[in-house]
C-alpha cells in the first residue's frame, strides 16, 4: 500500500498534484535524517523579531510558532521572510482564542468564555472568520483551537476564559462553528487538550494532570467532543500532559502507575489506540509545549521528546535546543526505539497538513506589508468585536438592585484592584475602567495597597478583579491580602455600609471567597473594549444579556443571597 494514502483520506482529502508534491518533498531528506527531524519541531519564536529570521534559516524546522509584539509590520515582515528562505514553506501557528491573546494590532476581540456567554453561534462564527482572516494576513496558518475542555472544576486555573464552560452541550456547539470558521478561511483548526481537561483543577504546566472520568463517562463527554470535531474534518488534535487511566485500565487491566498516569503527549495507548484507531482521527497529531512540567516530571525533556514522537505524535511543540533533540532522535533511530516507519509517517502527516492548507501552491511574493496591514482592525471588524463584547457581561448577583449606576446617585467611587495579571505579559497592567468612568462623570479614587480607607467617604465601593486562566498561576481566587495590601484591610467588608459590587475581567468564580458580595458581574475577558462594554451595562446604556456559562456560584447556595 502506498504509505501517502492516508493523506486521500479526510480531513487532509489531497488530490494528486498535492500527494505529488509531498512525495517529492519527503524524497528531498532521503540523504538529510537531520532535515527531516527538524521538519517535526514548531519553534517558539519570543521577543523582538529582527533576531529570528538567520536562526531559522540554520536550524530548518517544519514550523513556528510566532508570539507577536505590538509592531504588526515587523511580524508580517518576519513571517514573509521566514517563509520566502524556507525550501518548504512553515506551518506558523498561534493561540487565536481572543481576548490577550489576540493580535495587539488587530482587532480586540472576546474569548471563548464570552463568546459562550453571548451563546449565538452566528456571532461566534463571525468573530473566528474574523480572526482567520486577520491571521491569514499576517501570515498565519495554523491555530491552536478551540479548546473542547470542560469547566467541571471550578479551581481549574487553566481552563474557565479559554474554554466554552461547563456544558458539552455549549461547548460542542460553539467549537464545531470555530473548527469551520478557521478551517473555511485557510487556518488549520487544533482540538485540545486531548484527552481532555478541566476535572482536575491543577495545570499542566506545572504538574501531570488526571482525567478522572470513568470510560462511560469520558465517551459522553470528551469522547463526544472529539468524534464530533473528527467528524467536522478537524486537521489537528494536540496531545496534552493529561492522564486518562479508565482507558489504560480498560485495555491493559494489569497496567501499573507508570503507565496509569502517563501523560497522553507520551501515550502511545492514547495517541494511537484510542484517537486515531478507536476514534478514527487520521490528522495531525502535536504535542502540547514539550518542555511543560506535565512532561517533564514524568521524563525528562529530551528522552521525552523521542518518547512523543514514539507515541504517536506527528510534531514536537517547542524545544530550548533543537539541534541536541535532533541528536537525541537519532540515537533512537540508531538503537531501534524510536522506527524509522513512524519517523516517515509523522513527516507525511507534516507535509500532509502543509499541502491541505495549500502551501504547496503559495506564491513566495507576498502581498506588500502595508496592504496587508490595512485589512486588520477594518471598521467592519470592530463592529462585529463590539457587538460580541456588548453581549458578554453577566449580571450573576445583585441582591440590592444597585444597577443602573449614575454619576448622581453614586457619584464618590473608591476601585479597589490590583489591575491586569498574565503570567504572559509582565506585570501588572493598569485597568481603563476608572478614566472611563471619570469621563461619565464619577468622581473616582484608586485604592492604594495598605491605606485606611472610610466607607462613609464613598457612594460606592468597586472591586474589579483581571485575570485571565492562561498558564502556570497553579490556582486563582480572591486574594485579600495581597489586593488590599495589609492584613487589617484585607479583613475589611464594606457593603453593610456603602454600596459594593465586584467586576471580574476574567476568571468568573470569585464568588467561592467572596460569597456575600451583594452584587456580581463576570465579564470574562480583560480588553479595554471588554471594561467599556461593562460600563455601558453597568450605567444602563445597554442591558445586560450575558448568561453565565459555568456555575459561577461555585455550588455554594451562600453565594446566591
Amino acid at each position: 500500500m502506498d504509505p501517502l494514502q492516508i493523506l486521500r483520506e479526510p480531513p487532509f482529502s489531497l488530490d494528486d498534484e498535492a500527494i505529488g508534491w509531498v512525495r517529492e518533498k519527503a524524497a528531498t531528506f532521503d540523504d538529510d535524517i537531520e532535515g527531516k527531524i527538524a521538519q517535526l519541531f514548531i519553534l517558539g519564536l519570543h521577543g523582538p523579531a529582527a533576531p529570528w529570521a538567520e536562526e531559522i534559516a540554520r536550524l530548518r524546522p517544519g514550523g513556528v510558532t510566532r508570539f507577536f509584539q505590538n509592531d504588526g509590520a515587523a511580524e508580517i515582515g518576519l513571517l514573509d521572510t521566514l517563509q520566502r528562505q524556507a525550501s518548504i514553506p512553515l506551518l506558523v501557528s498561534a493561540d487565536l482564542e481572543g481576548s490577550r491573546m489576540s493580535f495587539s494590532f488587530g482587532t480586540q476581540v472576546p474569548n471563548p468564555l464570552a463568546l459562550a456567554a453571548a451563546d449565538d453561534t452566528a456571532l461566534t462564527r463571525d468573530i473566528y472568520a474574523l480572526l482567520a482572516g486577520e491571521a491569514r494576513a499576517v501570515g498565519t496558518n495554523w491555530s491552536f483551537t478551540p479548546v473542547v475542555d470542560i469547566n467541571a472544576a471550578f479551581r481549574s486555573a487553566i481552563v474557565a476564559t479559554r474554554g466554552f464552560g461547563a456544558d458539552p452541550d455549549l461547548i460542542l456547539r460553539h467549537a464545531m462553528v470555530q473548527i469551520e470558521a478557521l478551517q473555511d478561511h485557510g487556518i488549520a483548526a487544533c482540538l485540545k487538550h486531548w484527552p481532555g481537561e478541566g476535572y482536575d483543577d491543577r495545570d499542566q504546566h506545572l504538574v501531570t494532570t488526571v482525567n478522572p472520568l470513568s470510560l462511560e463517562d469520558w465517551e459522553k463527554t470528551f469522547g463526544r467532543l472529539y468524534r464530533a470535531g473528527i467528524a467536522n474534518r478537524v486537521l489537528s488534535v494536540m496531545s496534552a500532559h493529561i492522564a486518562l487511566p479508565a482507558f489504560v485500565r480498560a485495555v491493559e487491566p494489569d497496567a501499573g502507575p507508570e503507565e496509569l498516569y502517563r501523560p497522553a503527549s507520551l501515550s502511545r495507548l492514547l495517541n494511537q489506540k484510542l484517537l486515531r484507531e478507536r476514534l478514527g482521527f487520521n490528522g495531525l497529531i502535536v504535542s502540547d509545549a514539550s518542555e511543560m512540567a506535565g512532561a517533564t516530571s514524568y521524563m525528562a525533556a529530551g528522552p521525552a521528546k523521542v518518547e512523543m514522537l514514539r507515541a504517536g505524535c506527528d510534531m514536537v511543540l517547542f524545544t530550548g535546543d533543537l539541534t541536541g533533540d535532533i541528536a537525541h532522535v537519532r540515537a533512537a533511530l540508531a538503537d531501534g526505539s524510536l522506527s524509522q516507519a513512524r519517523l516517515d509517517e509523522a513527516l507525511t502527516r507534516v507535509l500532509g497538513l502543509k499541502a491541505a492548507l495549500g502551501l504547496h501552491k503559495a506564491t513566495r511574493e507576498a502581498e506588500a506589508v502595508s496592504v496587508r496591514l490595512a485589512r486588520l482592525a477594518v471598521p467592519e471588524a470592530k463592529a462585529i468585536a463590539a457587538d460580541a463584547f456588548a453581549r458578554a457581561p453577566t449580571l450573576v448577583k445583585d441582591v440590592p438592585g444597585l444597577f443602573p449606576l449614575s454619576a448622581e446617585t453614586h457619584r464618590r467611587v473608591l476601585v479597589i484592584s490590583g489591575g491586569i495579571i498574565s503570567p504572559i505579559h509582565g506585570a501588572a497592567l493598569p485597568l481603563a475602567l476608572p478614566e472611563m468612568m471619570r469621563a461619565r462623570g464619577f468622581d473616582v479614587t484608586l485604592y492604594r495597597p495598605g491605606d485606611p480607607w472610610q466607607p462613609k467617604e464613598y457612594d460606592l465601593v468597586l472591586y474589579l478583579l483581571a485575570e485571565e486562566t492562561l498558564l502556570t498561576r497553579s490556582h486563582i481566587f480572591l486574594d485579600w491580602m495581597r489586593l488590599m495590601g495589609d492584613f487589617r484591610m484585607a479583613m475589611k467588608r464594606p457593603w453593610h455600609e456603602v454600596p459594593t459590587a465586584l467586576v471580574s475581567f476574567g476568571y468568573p468564580y470569585y464568588l467561592y471567597d467572596a460569597p456575600r458580595m451583594p452584587s456580581v458581574i463576570n465579564a470574562y475577558a480583560t480588553s479595554d473594549e471588554m471594561q467599556a462594554a461593562v460600563l455601558d451595562c453597568m450605567t444602563g446604556v445597554k442591558p445586560f444579556v450575558g448568561k453565565s456559562p459555568v456555575d459561577a456560584f461555585c455550588g455554594q447556595e451562600q453565594a446566591r443571597f
